[in-house]
């Protein structure tokens, strides 16, 4: 009864027929128009959609071409991408051989009604079969038994990405197609004409990407059940990474001269200077945070941008700590010269007062002396030596403490005015010899 009704439906498509068929018509239809398709009233007998070609013999050989019609997005924070495909698998079925060499294509809805092999895309997150206004399927016949199947997909794909070096990495992503139940003993998957095959990647324009290099591979999968055939489309795509220069790396360079300007005002200008400080110090905060919220997903990510983001902020600091360390220094300058500046009259009559003092302390001293000196027997043995001696840690401590004075003073800013000159030059030049390291090392190596 399926074999009847299965040629009841082919008559009707294909063949020269009344407008109107009819269950009644089949066998009329079957005998006057097979002129025309020798033997396809009898395409179908026994045939079962449930055992595949060759069926307990040779492996069927699935041929496949992959047209890429777009590829819509490309998440780093997910590390997927979505892409639309025309997936054609070709493969021989002796059981559909009919005479002639013509090639008809079936309604799809008649898939149902054939064996198709059960190709599934690895990785895939989701996906999903086009249906508008039917569904996006092929089915073509060959007289030789050759079927060409065609299906309309669009499936989100895992891509395992470095982001190291970004925004200037180059992503590899894959996408792969392997036969779910059929082993290597049942299917052997193989590109038709090998890179050829693959269309549509080099017309793609994508908003980040551009794609570089791709190639197909033949593989297997080795599972617990079997070696399942593996088709793998590996392609290149490098990130543009003028867009990133404009919104990030040219306002933090930016930022960073900006702070340089601050050596060119005077110690003296407090509000105008810590104003430029803390004005870029913010900033960079705020173009720092900005350029992070886009890869929330991925913060564990130490990215090139990150790095060159904290060259600028430790240079702004590094500006407003030097200007905190030069008016500091200067402060402490202009404190030592304050006692200097006291009236004469008062420091003439402290010296008087001094003096008067020790000439006190010294006659009353020596009168001391003098009383008790028939009372006093000295003895050899009853000296302590110790006591007219310094002791040894107490000289390490003097020594260690004279040591400290003269680094302290080596350190010391003599003059903070050229704290300023210094730092015009030293700055740029050293922010200019990390950029050199930088840019060679994410673009070379």
């Amino acid at each position: 009864m399926f074999c009847r009704y299965f040629c009841f439906f082919s008559l009707c498509l294909f063949l020269p027929i009344q407008r109107r068929c009819s269950l009644g018509h089949v066998s009329n239809l079957q005998s006057s128009d097979t002129r025309s398709l020798p033997g396809f009233e009898n395409l179908t007998m026994g045939y079962n959609k449930y055992l595949r070609p060759y069926f307990g013999g040779d492996p069927v050989q699935i041929a496949m071409t992959l047209d890429v019609a777009s590829i819509s997005s490309i998440s780093e924070s997910d590390m997927d991408y979505t892409a639309t495909i025309y997936l054609q698998q070709r493969w021989t079925d002796p059981r559909l051989v009919f005479h002639g060499n013509k090639s008809f294509s079936l309604d799809a809805r008649l898939v149902e009604l054939l064996w198709v092999p059960d190709t599934y895309i690895v990785e895939s997150k989701r996906s999903f079969l086009h249906d508008v206004t039917v569904g996006n399927r092929l089915i073509r016949l060959f007289s030789n038994g050759t079927i060409l199947y065609a299906l309309r997909i669009t499936t989100t794909v895992a891509c395992n990405m470095d982001l190291s070096k970004y925004p200037m990495d180059t992503q590899t992503c894959r996408l792969q197609l392997e036969s779910w139940g059929y082993d290597e003993n049942d299917v052997v998957f193989t590109w038709l004409r090998g890179n050829d095959s693959v269309h549509g990647l080099e017309k793609l324009q994508l908003s980040q990407y551009t794609v570089e290099h791709y190639y197909t591979l033949v593989s297997k999968s080795q599972m617990e059940t079997g070696n399942y055939p593996r088709l793998i489309l590996q392609f290149e795509l490098r990130r543009n990474v003028l867009y990133f220069i404009l919104e990030t790396y040219v306002p933090s360079t930016l930022l960073v001269m900006l702070s340089w300007v601050s050596f060119w005002i005077t110690l003296d200008s407090v509000p105008a200077r810590t104003c430029i400080g803390v004005t870029t110090v913010l900033s960079m905060t705020t173009l720092m945070i900005g350029s992070r919220s886009s890869l929330s997903k991925t913060n564990c990510f130490i990215k090139a941008i990150d790095v060159y983001l904290g060259i600028c902020f430790s240079f702004i600091f590094g500006a407003l700590v030097e200007y905190a360390m030069a008016h500091y220094s200067s402060s402490q300058k202009c404190g030592a010269k304050a006692p200097q500046e006291g009236p004469a009259n008062e420091l003439t009559k402290e010296m008087r007062e001094v003096n008067i003092t020790n000439v006190l302390n010294s006659s009353i001293t020596s009168y001391k002396q003098k009383i008790s000196f028939t009372s006093i027997e000295i003895s050899s043995d009853n000296v302590n030596r110790s006591d007219l001696t310094m002791k040894t840690h107490e000289k390490i401590k003097c020594v260690l403490r004279n040591k400290m004075h003269r680094i302290i003073g080596y350190f010391t800013i003599q003059n903070p005015s050229n704290v300023d000159h210094y730092s015009k030059l030293l700055f740029p030049l050293f922010f200019l010899l990390v950029n050199v390291f930088y840019w060679a090392y994410y673009l070379y190596f």
